[in-house]
C-alpha cells in the first residue's frame, strides 16, 4: 500500500509500520503524526503524561526523519488537511471509542485491524460468544489464551504444573523491612527533545489555558523504542525473579520494588506484548526467573492486560454509564488535585503522592487503596475513572474503563468481577507497613483513631448487604456485620470522611 499512513500517539513502536496480511503500510510510505491540543484542552491530564507522550512522539517523528509530516494543529481534522489535504490515509485501528468514530467519520481514512495486542478482536469474539456473556471472568480466558498462544505451556500442561501461582505470590513484606533491596529499575535520561516539551507546556499554562494536575519531575518512563527495549532487558534479567512473591505488597519507601514499570511503553506501543511476555518465557526456560515469578507477569500481559482490551470493545459503549451500585457522590477536590497534604491516613496520603510526584503506583494501590477509598465512599464511577484515566502515566479509555468500571468500582454488577474489591484497615496492615505511625488505628472502627478504611468498609457492607449477602463471595461480611454490636456508631463514625479529608 502507497498511500500514507497515520499515527496515532500510542502507535509509536516499530510493528505499527510493517506490511503484513492484515494490510500493514509498505515500507517507506510517507507517515503522518498529529499533535492536536485539543486532547489535552478536553481533560486535565497529569502533566507527567502530557511530558511522556509528546516525548515520545516527537521522538518518534525524529527517527522518522523526512518520512513523517508531524503536524501541530489544534484538533486531528484540521491537523490531517494540513498533512495531506483530501488525499486517502491509511490508519490502524485507534485505541478508544473516540478515536474510532474520528477516522470513521473521515472518507479518505480507510481503517487497517488493530495492532499492539495477542489476539485478533474477532477471535476473542468468537470465545466470548461461547460464552456466558453475563460471566466473562479473567481465569477461563487466560487458560484459554495460553493454550492458543502456545505461551508458558509444557506441552499441553501450563508450566511449572498450574495455571495460577498466586499462593506464592502473595506474601507480606517482611516485618520491618523498609525496601525489599531489589535491583533499580531502568532510568531514561532527559534530551534537548525532553526540554523542548516541557517549555511548551509551561507556556500553554501560562499562555493557553491548559491545565494539568500533578508534578513534572525528571521523566521516568521511556519514550523511544530503544530505551522501552532497554527497559525490558533489565526488567527481564535482573528483576523478573524477585517479582512474584511480593507483588501485591506495599511499602512506602519502596513503591516499585520489582514491577517492571513496562505499562506506559506497553500502552504508548514503543513494545509489543508478544515480545514481552515472550522475553519473560525466555528468562525461565534459561532459568534466570522461578515460574511464580513469570507466571504472575506473563498473567499481567496475557491475562489483565489482553482481557481488558477485548472486554472494552466487546461490552460495547453502554458499558461506559454502568452504575450497579447506584453511586453518585463527586469525588473531593482534595481528591481531584492530588493533594496528598491534606490527607491524614498514612496509605492514603502516601500512594497519592506517589501519584502526584510520579503519575504511577502499581496494582494494588489503585485498587485497594484508591480505588476501594472510592468505592466506600459512594463516589460516581464515571468521575473514578476519569480521574484514573488522567491522573496515570499508563492511563486510557480502554485501560481504565474495564479496570475502574468493572473491577475497581464493580459498577457492572458483577459482569466482568466475582465480587467487589475492598476491604477494612486490617488487610492494609498485613500487606504493607503504610499502617505504622498512622493517627489511626486499622483495628478501631468507631472513636477518635478509627480507620477511616475500617468504617467505610463496614458501610458499605451495611449499605448494599442485600446484594452481597446473595453472593457466596461476600456472605460472610454480612454475617460480620450482624455481629457487630456497635454499628450505629460505625455508620456515625463512617460519616465524618465525607466532611473531611481521612
Amino acid at each position: 500500500m502507497t498511500d500514507p499512513h497515520w499515527l496515532f500517539g500510542d502507535q509509536l513502536g516499530p510493528h505499527f509500520l510493517t506490511p503484513g496480511e492484515d494490510g500493514g503500510p509498505a515500507r517507506d510510505v510517507p507517515v503522518v503524526m498529529i499533535e492536536a491540543r485539543s486532547v489535552f484542552r478536553r481533560r486535565r491530564f497529569h502533566r507527567a503524561k502530557a511530558h511522556l507522550v509528546l516525548s515520545a512522539m516527537r521522538h518518534r517523528a525524529a527517527e522518522l526523519g523526512d518520512r513523517v509530516r508531524y503536524v501541530r494543529a489544534e484538533t486531528y481534522r484540521e491537523g490531517l488537511g494540513k498533512a495531506i489535504g483530501d488525499a486517502p490515509v491509511t490508519v490502524h485501528h485507534p485505541t478508544s471509542r473516540a478515536a474510532l468514530r474520528l477516522v470513521h467519520s473521515l472518507d479518505q481514512v480507510r481503517v487497517l485491524p488493530a495492532r499492539g495486542f495477542l489476539l485478533p478482536h474477532d477471535t476473542f469474539r468468537a470465545w466470548a460468544d461461547g460464552h456466558d456473556a453475563g460471566r466473562l471472568r479473567q481465569e477461563d480466558f487466560y487458560r484459554w489464551v495460553r493454550r492458543e498462544l502456545d505461551l508458558l505451556m509444557d506441552g499441553d500442561t501450563p508450566a511449572g504444573g498450574r495455571w495460577n501461582h498466586d499462593h506464592a505470590n502473595r506474601e507480606r513484606p517482611p516485618a520491618g523491612t523498609r525496601t525489599l533491596g531489589a535491583p533499580k529499575p531502568y532510568r531514561p535520561r532527559e534530551d534537548d527533545i525532553d526540554a523542548e516539551v516541557r517549555t511548551d507546556l509551561e507556556r500553554w499554562e501560562r499562555d493557553d489555558g491548559i491545565r494539568f494536575v500533578g508534578r513534572d519531575g525528571p521523566r521516568r518512563f521511556p519514550a523511544t523504542r530503544r530505551e522501552a527495549l532497554t527497559a525490558l532487558r533489565r526488567f527481564t534479567e535482573h528483576r523478573l525473579a524477585g517479582f512474584g512473591p511480593h507483588e501485591d505488597a506495599m511499602l512506602a519507601a519502596d513503591p516499585v520494588m520489582s514491577h517492571s514499570l513496562l505499562s506506559s511503553s506497553l500502552n504508548l506501543g514503543l513494545l509489543d506484548p508478544a515480545e514481552v511476555v515472550t522475553a519473560a518465557e525466555n528468562a525461565w526456560r534459561a532459568g534466570r526467573a522461578p515460574v511464580n515469578s513469570v507466571e504472575g507477569f506473563v498473567r499481567q500481559i496475557a491475562g489483565w492486560r489482553e482481557y481488558v482490551w477485548q472486554l472494552y470493545w466487546y461490552f460495547g459503549e453502554d458499558y461506559r454509564h454502568r452504575n450497579a451500585l447506584r453511586h453518585r457522590a463527586r469525588p473531593p477536590a482534595w481528591f481531584l488535585e492530588l493533594d496528598a497534604d491534606a490527607v491524614t491516613a498514612r496509605c492514603l496520603a502516601t500512594v497519592l503522592a506517589q501519584v502526584r510526584d510520579t503519575g504511577w503506583t502499581h496494582h494494588i494501590p489503585r485498587l485497594m487503596i484508591l480505588g476501594s477509598f472510592a468505592l466506600q465512599r459512594g463516589w460516581d464511577p464515571r468521575a473514578v475513572t476519569d480521574w484514573f484515566h488522567r491522573c496515570f502515566v499508563d492511563g486510557y479509555d480502554w485501560v481504565m474503563l474495564p479496570n475502574v468500571t468493572g473491577m475497581s468500582q464493580y459498577a457492572d454488577g458483577g459482569r466482568m468481577t466475582t465480587k467487589p474489591y475492598t476491604s477494612g484497615g486490617a488487610y492494609i496492615h498485613r500487606m504493607s507497613d503504610l499502617c505504622d505511625g498512622c493517627a489511626y488505628r486499622p483495628g478501631d472502627r468507631t472513636g477518635e483513631r478509627a480507620c477511616p478504611y475500617t468504617t467505610g468498609y463496614w458501610s458499605f457492607v451495611h449499605r448494599h448487604r442485600t446484594l452481597l449477602a446473595a453472593n457466596q463471595r461476600t456472605s460472610r461480611a454480612v454475617q460480620g456485620l450482624d455481629r457487630l454490636t456497635d454499628v450505629e456508631d460505625v455508620l456515625t463514625t463512617d460519616l465524618r470522611w465525607d466532611e473531611r479529608p481521612p
